[in-house]
């Protein structure tokens, strides 16, 4: 979902596109326990996307591990779509119009020289969006709950070992993620700041 987004908001002009771009960046500034209440508001069973949803589909999403992956995927994406759109916006376009003017299709030209021209920098924002998904709590907990073994998440868990006084638990798991996030960080850092 994000990559697509992002094409479009680097290559195409439309009205509305700066309402786009700041809500699809709102979740980065954005409480993700507002996140969590907002998602509950249109996604719950009374939600205005939820009862439709619900109505199609049997389906809901609140207090289910889709709903855990909603939650991440809301408050995580714009990491994605901010890198990839850069990427977008700064490659040399020359190659793509000498492919163009070569007869390639819309579709061959991105599969074979838009995307390994940006592959460095959507991987880069994959694992920026992975590692603050791997984080997040406030979301997470606001829509998808507690439940161990369905929405569950190794932050929810942490903190519910804090509360109930399993402190070397908690510690444990908060290495465990600190150790995740530091390793995510070191390796992106030569693709920010070269091999310095």
């Amino acid at each position: 979902m994000g990559i697509p987004l992002a094409w479009v908001l680097a290559r195409r002009r439309f009205p509305g596109r700066a309402l786009v771009r700041a809500l699809v960046t709102l979740p980065m500034v954005l409480p993700p326990v507002v996140g969590g209440i907002a998602l509950l508001y249109a996604f719950g069973r009374n939600g205005f996307a939820g009862r439709v949803l619900y109505d199609l589909t049997g389906w809901r999403l609140v207090f289910t591990t889709g709903g855990a992956i909603l939650a991440e995927t809301f408050v995580a994406m714009p990491f994605l779509v901010v890198t990839a759109e850069a990427a977008f916006r700064s490659m040399d376009r020359r190659a793509e119009d000498a492919a163009a003017t070569l007869g390639a299709s819309p579709a061959y030209r991105f599969r074979r020289v838009t995307f390994p021209a940006v592959a460095p920098a959507l991987a880069a924002g994959g694992a920026l969006t992975w590692a603050r998904a791997l984080g997040e709590f406030g979301a997470t907990i606001t829509f998808a709950g507690n439940l161990p073994g369905a929405t569950q998440t190794t932050p929810l868990l942490a903190y519910l070992d804090i509360e109930s006084g399993h402190e070397a638990t908690a510690l444990a798991l908060s290495l465990v993620l600190l150790t995740v996030s530091l390793l995510v960080l070191v390796a992106l850092r030569d693709r920010w700041l070269g091999n310095s």
